[in-house]
């Protein structure tokens, strides 16, 4: 069985966490966040995890699984979801 996780953001700062598991060449990303910008980001609203290495392996993706509904968690969901079509998995509470 051969199993990596990358991170994609939120190592070393607080925002954009996001990793990716693959275990055996499917993926799972877990949470799929944002980051604020710095003071000293002109004209920059949002900064997001580096998904390409993922979307140009969308079809090995099998789901996102969120671990809290919090901005740095989620908040880039929606830009990751338009570019791969997969399950979001969520607690209830």
């Amino acid at each position: 069985m051969s199993v990596s996780v990358t991170f994609l953001g939120g190592l070393g700062e607080i925002g954009r966490n996001c990793a990716a598991i693959e275990v055996d060449g499917r993926i799972a990303l877990i949470d799929c966040g944002i980051m604020f910008p710095e003071e000293d980001m002109l004209g920059v609203d949002l900064v997001l995890p580096d998904f390409s290495s993922i979307v140009d392996r969308a079809d090995d993706v099998e789901c996102v699984i969120l671990t809290h509904g919090h901005e740095d968690h989620v908040g880039s969901l929606a830009y990751f979801l338009r570019e791969v079509n997969v399950p979001v998995h969520v607690s209830r509470r």
